[in-house]
């Protein structure tokens, strides 16, 4: 397997509008929490606390930066809040596919002689519309 020398492009697809024009500057995916630990401590240990791992994980929140022009404002109010499958297309060609919706979209200082941008946060849901639990989908480049 190869490694990664350089990110781009790395993009970002969704599935309720595979076409919105926003153009990734910058692209931090969702990481993966534990939740820490389970404090598993009794009366009975003589030394030293004890802890287990939970069970179940996290896919963190992730955030892009992002190039935008002001017309996408209705489709991202459409967006916000709507859980749909969304799909981050590595560098390579992998790619990673989970359910979430728009959290946050945020436009920077307009600034002239520079491109708008936005930061723009999304929260996983790792459930489908119908409330099923979806684990995130990683997928080797072909």
């Amino acid at each position: 397997m190869a490694r990664i020398d350089d990110g781009h492009a790395t993009l970002i697809t969704f599935a309720a509008d595979s076409d919105v024009q926003l153009w990734e500057k910058e692209v931090t995916p969702p990481g993966v929490s534990g939740g820490g630990a389970n404090d598993t401590t009794t009366m009975n240990n003589t030394a030293w606390r004890t802890f287990a791992p939970k069970k179940l994980k996290t896919l963190t929140e992730m955030s892009f930066v992002a190039a935008y022009d002001p017309k996408v404002y209705d489709e991202i109010v459409l967006m916000c809040n709507d859980n749909q499958l969304i799909t981050i297309t590595f560098a390579d060609g992998s790619k990673l596919a989970f359910w979430g919706w728009i959290n946050e979209f945020t436009p920077n200082r307009i600034v002239e002689g520079e491109q708008p941008t936005a930061e723009v946060t999304i929260i996983p849901s790792n459930q489908n519309d119908s409330g099923v639990e979806v684990a995130p989908d990683y997928t080797l480049a072909p």
